[in-house]
């Protein structure tokens, strides 16, 4: 029954957020109807962002193994998904119970503290839960105070994490209903720090001027195609057209796979974006209900793409500088005498893309470029420097990719070895 709650129900974010919309609509006293086609497009809303989410990792997939046959990398590769996976086969029961009462934490701090956020990105709940229960469990720490410590810490994080971040989402979205749900905060904490040092807010991405034989790339699904193609057909020429044709596309030739693969980005990218629009309509009304009734003026704080749509140019721009500061970073780790970080395609593209969007809102064109940038060498130098924390784990050739993992994890190692 736990196993039910905790994996199929809590831990699925389609469902999760779904059970909070159906939760705000009853409070409101909404008819069946309302009810019904706001908890069913909210759900849908979300697979609908998780299937475009899908197909991106596909073609990222894609574009990383060309990248490494093109250029021989050894390293860490770093993956939460691949990571929690590992750790589930020690680590499932203690996760479960830290994930289950940090989110009761969660509600509790929200409503009887000034941070009103509810923290409805499970998959990153899990994970922040996963990576707790490991680095307290290396540490010696056991049984009831395991969970006790590590729920605590995890509700707090899933108020603290959205609340820092706040100031920049209303700038972003030009409201205060919706928060940033995702640990990745700290790398967006930086990047629009970055932006509001060096960049100029009055001149957006989204303002870049096109001459009018090129309007046609004002179309975010046409610039991405291109910007994409041109990057992988580059890959793929570096890998070569035998590699390419034997391990990848079944045959096809390898230039026409490339290009197929980079509108197939494009179109993961497009799907998201209308997943994040159906969500956003639906989950902040739904939220009303429990903004009245249970934690007065609770906010939403929802997963990285729901930036994407207020800064489409920022976007592409955010992922490119941050994919960039990965590049730079597997030259410079070696010199600080630590391992070799592969850049991941998926967290350097979700990552970068929303530290894009948040050195934009700051700074403008050169906000969005630094301030991903430094979020790119954020999610190169942490994962390197978290490595040893996690014990036998940090042994398997991946670790946790965004930012709040490394610095939440170096943290904890820190306090639990002064205990030793």
């Amino acid at each position: 029954m736990l196993d039910l709650i905790m994996k199929d129900i809590l831990g699925t974010p389609s469902i999760l957020v779904g059970l909070f919309a159906l939760i705000g609509l009853l409070l409101q006293r909404k008819s069946a109807a309302d009810v019904v086609s706001g908890t069913l497009k909210t759900i849908m809303g979300f697979l609908i962002l998780g299937a475009g989410a899908g197909i991106l990792v596909g073609a990222l997939g894609a574009f990383g193994n060309m990248f490494d046959q093109a250029f021989h990398i050894q390293g860490v590769i770093p993956n939460n998904e691949a990571i929690v996976a590992l750790a589930q086969q020690t680590f499932g029961a203690e996760t479960a119970m830290i994930m289950l009462f940090g989110m009761i934490v969660n509600l509790l701090l929200a409503r009887f503290t000034p941070f009103k956020y509810i923290f409805l990105t499970g998959h990153h709940t899990m994970f922040m839960a996963c990576m707790i229960a490991v680095i307290l469990s290396t540490g010696g720490v056991k049984g009831f105070p395991l969970v006790l410590v590590g729920s605590l810490i995890l509700g707090a994080l899933m108020v603290l994490s959205p609340a820092m971040l706040q100031p920049y989402m209303r700038k972003i979205t030009g409201t205060n209903d919706i928060a940033m749900g995702h640990f990745g905060s700290f790398g967006y904490l930086v990047a629009g720090f970055v932006g509001k040092v060096i960049g100029n807010p009055e001149k957006s991405t989204e303002e870049i001027k096109v001459p009018k034989s090129l309007g046609f790339l004002r179309d975010t699904s046409v610039s991405v195609s291109l910007t994409m193609s041109i990057l992988f057909i580059v890959v793929a020429l570096a890998a070569g057209p035998s590699f390419v044709e034997e391990k990848l596309s079944g045959g096809q030739n390898y230039l026409v796979y490339a290009i197929l693969q980079a509108i197939t980005f494009a179109a993961g990218v497009y799907i998201v974006l209308a997943g994040v629009r159906i969500l956003l309509a639906e989950i902040v009304p739904a939220f009303k209900g429990i903004a009245d009734k249970v934690v007065p003026n609770a906010i939403p704080a929802l997963d990285c793409p729901t930036v994407f749509p207020f800064a489409s140019n920022a976007v592409v721009i955010g992922f490119f500088a941050s994919f960039a500061a990965g590049l730079v970073s597997m030259f410079l780790l070696p010199v600080f005498g630590l391992k070799v970080i592969v850049p991941g395609l998926v967290p350097h593209f979700f990552t970068g893309a929303a530290a894009g969007v948040f050195g934009n809102a700051t700074g403008g064109r050169r906000g969005a470029i630094a301030g991903s940038f430094v979020n790119g060498l954020l999610i190169s130098f942490l994962p390197a420097m978290l490595l040893p924390v996690l014990g036998s784990l940090g042994f398997e050739g991946t670790t946790f990719g965004d930012a709040d993992f490394g610095i939440v994890g170096i943290i904890l190692g820190k306090i639990i070895a002064l205990f030793h």
